[in-house]
């Protein structure tokens, strides 16, 4: 087996090496060098020390992306402390039943957060600091007091002279060692922290390093939109990023797709890491509006000049997304068929990664170059795949995985470690999936979403609502069964219906014409036998996933 270098020499190596470079900006506003961030990380493993925290003790983050959030995390790693970050957009009561569950010791807060939480509700902290400015907005202990008061006392007399790339000397860290607990939900009943020790970061980022690396420039820009608390955004825009030498553009606030659209314009990024949602809404919005007119459909089908019309579409579509960039990878969820069968057709550089939190999160990715539509690549470096099914190049089985970048299991769970990862290191991961001769995967649909049809058929609803996304005031649909009978729950596009004008009979009208041409599109235990429009948007966790448990008996 491959020997794994400790992970935090990475956050050290790239620090030194790119000491004056550009590191961390938070997107309109201050601008982080590498050497800010080491002097930043330096004050805080001081407060560390100083109030007692110790090698192994559990430090929680709680905030949007920001540079302070980043080196606030990356603190906690180089010190040896155990990182449990925290989406942002759980609710309070969540935030302390996981603070509490993970029996942290700080909590770093950013400024939404630390006006919703209850101090009291957390009693085994012993503060909670704020992201912002790193001040105590609670503290029950003398020692924290007395730190964070004379913290940069306590610095001065450290470093009298200068504080330089030598002074950079982090936790030497080994394989096993517990790096981070993420959880994969903050209800109490179902809330699962996942162990993912120093291995599980090494495996993501070494993957990275070595297929992405030397195919990206060494002084790039990176727009992180996708929040650093799920393991997607931290490691692949983050940890890759930082690691990579990249200056690094944080959205503070919420990531529309307008304020992503202009941040890619400025920024400019040399690789882009989404989730399908943004790039969907960024193609359907801006590009489909220009290519999809009577003049470049009659252009296209001319043979002869339809190549060359393919390449000033892509040229165009490309600027869209800032004109620099490598490849888009797109994970967290398939994508939309329409617009992957567009963004192929062009030669556009995209393709689709499959992991889990549980993974850390990479099982597979293929470069743009090898990317085969509906597939998410074939395994990563140091991982194993396999189908669950007698026949997995057309029998859909479940996909399980060992190697690196797997769990040690979840906190305080041996039941559900025991239930997730077998005797011979496979990790169940609930994904129902076809596997080609080739080894690449193409996903069915998650095996607690699939529905049996009338005569005892499997139906996969994310196919079915794959086909109806593509069609007429369809902004996004979830499939449903309501006795033996399926029933699609559509969200209409609500600026189009604002701007065509259209009544609540008109969009009646449309969608049961959607209804009648989807039937036509799918087998016939598949057909949808009633829609009902949502003009609420769906609820979505913060990966962008439609929270399918809230409609099925609605």
């Amino acid at each position: 087996m491959e020997t794994i270098p400790s992970f935090n020499s990475y956050i050290q190596n790239t620090i030194k090496t790119n000491w004056d470079k550009d590191a961390l900006t938070d997107y309109k506003g201050a601008t982080l060098q590498f050497h800010d961030v080491a002097r930043k990380i330096e004050k805080l493993h001081i407060l560390f020390e100083n109030s007692g925290v110790e090698k192994g003790d559990k430090i929680a983050l709680c905030g949007r992306n920001s540079s302070n959030w980043a080196v606030a995390f990356l603190a906690t790693l180089t010190y040896g402390a155990v990182a449990v970050p925290i989406q942002h957009e759980f609710t309070a009561e969540q935030i302390h039943h996981i603070v509490n569950h993970s029996e942290s010791k700080l909590l770093f807060v950013g400024d939404v957060v630390a006006t919703a939480i209850v101090p009291d509700e957390m009693p085994g902290l012993e503060g909670i600091v704020y992201i912002p400015d790193y001040s105590l907005v609670v503290s029950r202990s003398e020692k924290l007091t007395y730190a964070r008061e004379n913290l940069n006392a306590i610095f001065g007399k450290k470093y009298p002279k200068y504080f330089h790339q030598e002074h950079v000397n982090y936790h030497t860290d080994n394989p096993e060692e517990l790096a981070l607990i993420n959880y994969t939900s903050g209800t109490t009943g179902y809330s699962k922290g996942v162990m993912l020790p120093y291995r599980t970061l090494w495996g993501n980022l070494n993957f990275c390093l070595t297929h992405l690396g030397d195919r990206l420039p060494d002084n790039g820009n990176m727009v992180c939109i996708l929040p650093m608390a799920h393991m997607y955004g931290m490691a692949i825009e983050f940890i890759f990023g930082f690691c990579k030498g990249f200056h690094l553009y944080f959205l503070t606030r919420l990531p529309s797709p307008s304020l992503i659209a202009e941040a890619f314009a400025e920024v400019k990024p040399v690789l882009i890491v989404a989730v399908p949602l943004i790039i969907d809404k960024i193609i359907r919005k801006r590009v489909f509006p220009i290519v999809q007119t009577s003049r470049v459909r009659l252009l296209l089908s001319m043979p002869v000049i339809s190549k060359k019309v393919k390449q000033k579409i892509c040229e165009q579509v490309i600027n869209v997304f800032g004109g620099k960039m490598y490849e888009i990878i797109v994970g967290g969820a398939a994508l939309n068929k329409e617009v992957e069968a567009f963004l192929k057709a062009i030669e556009f550089p995209i393709t689709v990664g499959y992991g889990t939190t549980e993974c850390a999160p990479l099982i597979s990715y293929s470069d743009y170059h090898d990317f085969v539509v509906q597939s998410c690549g074939t395994a990563v470096d140091g991982m194993e795949v396999k189908i669950v099914s007698n026949d997995p190049e057309n029998i859909p089985g479940e996909i399980i995985t060992r190697g690196t970048n797997v769990m040690v299991g979840y906190y305080k769970n041996p039941e559900a470690t025991s239930k997730a990862i077998d005797e011979e290191g496979w990790y169940h991961t609930g994904d129902l999936a076809t596997m080609d001769a080739d080894g690449r995967i193409f996903i069915r649909g998650r095996i607690k979403n699939m529905l049996l049809g009338g005569n005892g058929q499997n139906v996969y609803p994310e196919e079915i609502e794959d086909k109806l996304n593509s069609m007429a005031m369809v902004s996004e649909s979830i499939i449903v069964q309501r006795g033996e009978k399926l029933v699609a729950l559509i969200h209409p596009d609500s600026e189009e219906v604002k701007s065509m004008g259209f009544t609540e009979q008109d969009l009646q009208e449309i969608m049961e014409q959607n209804r009648q041409e989807l039937n036509k599109q799918i087998p016939p235990f598949c057909k949808i036998s009633s829609f009902e429009i949502h003009m609420e948007e769906f609820a979505k966790t913060p990966k962008k996933s439609i929270k399918r448990y809230l409609y099925q008996e609605a």
